[in-house]
């Protein structure tokens, strides 16, 4: 299998490399167009700020490809945000795969933002082998709102997408890299699916 990490020139990118590693497949990092139509999967990974990661995206004429390639594409944190139509961090247009907007998330007490640590998840779909109460690792500011393609959610002042399935599409606001044994069982599970 010819997996490919696409660089944006930000991000978790040798993490999420590593986790690939760990399950027997060695995905190559590339921005370079050529390389990612020849891929088998796509996966983009994502810590960092979304206005910046549309302007490289755009900068590179990935934006466009990524709407048309045919693979599978497993969008993970920021990653998943960019799936969407637009998100309120930087008032930013997203690559519109995905119905909806991603919004801050609204602080509380005990509750602060960014959200980061341990959530369980209920899963209520095909959710590449995660299962209801799987712990998962999320570290994050803005999140999707939960729609049809929610497929798994944790509860952070509201339901919170932590998966999402939509046809080629994947997304994970958590960080399966970062999530131990359900981590690893969910990617395994993209990867053979």
């Amino acid at each position: 299998m010819r997996l490919v990490c696409v660089n944006l020139g930000y991000g978790n990118l040798g993490s999420v490399a590593i986790a690939f590693e760990r399950l027997g497949v060695t995905p190559e990092i590339s921005g370079d167009p050529e390389v990612l139509r020849l891929a088998d999967k796509l996966v983009l990974p994502g810590v960092g700020h979304a206005g910046y990661a549309m302007r490289q995206a755009r900068a590179r004429g990935l934006d466009r490809l990524l709407v048309q390639l045919p693979q599978p594409l497993l969008g993970i944190c920021l990653g998943m945000q960019l799936l969407f139509q637009a998100t309120e961090e930087e008032d930013t247009a997203g690559l519109g795969l995905l119905p909806g907007r991603v919004r801050k998330l609204a602080p509380a007490a005990g509750r602060p933002v960014p959200h980061m640590g341990w959530s369980p998840l209920e899963v209520r779909g095909d959710a590449c082998g995660l299962k209801n109460g799987d712990h998962v690792y999320f570290a994050h500011s803005f999140a999707c709102d939960d729609g049809p393609a929610t497929v798994a959610s944790a509860e952070y002042g509201r339901a919170i997408p932590a998966v999402v399935r939509s046809g080629r599409l994947t997304g994970a606001q958590f960080h399966p890299e970062r999530s131990g044994e359900p981590g690893a069982r969910f990617l395994q599970g993209w990867l053979a699916a």
